[in-house]
């Protein structure tokens, strides 16, 4: 349900040798956020985006989703749950055409596998259908996925990641290398899919435009610990927060 805590984080901390990835983190979202984590190049945005995946596992500190303790769970564990990312560099199948590729993800979701009775063709077709609708891709559908624009490979990407049916989904630079036109309509998908359908959803971003133009929600992250949290203007006033990043930035 809307305002109910779906994220929390208690006191996250990873470590690799003698560097701090991330310092006592403390982090929640509620049901139906569109928020961005930001900060400088090293600040531990990707550690903790890992951590909250699985593909790395927590030295100390808690993670819950919808109440469950997820800290030490693998990521198709994750998945399963109901957290999806989508990662700053395309996790596709090149050689495949955008629609096996959507294809493939829905169906690992409904543990589905091909066998004589039906034949491949028919499984997951109107969920693909569905969700090549969604995000623009119905006209690339029988394109090789490997010969798709940058823009349409991470939209592409992105359309993988709601295969799984998330409610809760991570997008790591989601406009990274696009042109000014694909970086906007990637982030108005990002909006309707959010408030259109309601997916909780936390992204990170180095473009500053398109950070307080959509996030709702910001924390700033610098050298593994959160400095500043709050909205947009509340984190663009933020001394700390102009201190070591924004200042540049903005």
């Amino acid at each position: 349900m809307a305002g109910e805590v779906i994220l929390e984080v208690e006191s996250l901390n990873k470590a690799f040798g003698g560097l701090q990835a991330t310092h006592d983190v403390d982090y929640e979202m509620m049901t139906g956020e569109l928020s961005a984590i930001i900060g400088p190049n090293g600040a531990g945005k990707s550690t903790f985006f890992n951590l909250l995946t699985g593909y790395h596992t927590a030295d100390s500190g808690k993670i819950f989703f919808k109440g469950i303790n997820i800290t030490h769970w693998p990521p198709h564990k994750i998945t399963r749950l109901g957290i999806a990312r989508a990662f700053q560099v395309s996790n596709i199948y090149p050689r495949l055409t955008t629609y096996e590729n959507v294809r493939q993800a829905i169906l690992a979701q409904q543990k589905k596998t091909i066998n004589l009775f039906t034949p491949a063709s028919r499984l997951a077709r109107r969920e693909t259908t569905e969700l090549l609708e969604i995000t623009g891709l119905s006209e690339q559908s029988d394109m090789v996925a490997g010969n798709l624009s940058q823009g349409d490979k991470k939209r592409l990407e992105l359309a993988i990641a709601l295969g799984s049916r998330p409610e809760l989904l991570f997008l790591d630079e989601p406009t990274a290398g696009m042109s000014g036109e694909e970086t906007h309509d990637t982030m108005e998908l990002v909006k309707r899919l959010n408030r259109e359908i309601g997916l909780t959803i936390l992204f990170t971003e180095h473009d500053m435009s398109v950070v307080f133009g959509y996030a709702r929600r910001l924390t700033v992250l610098h050298q593994g610990a959160v400095i500043a949290e709050g909205t947009p203007e509340e984190v663009r006033d933020n001394e700390e927060a102009q201190r070591v990043y924004l200042g540049e930035e903005a």
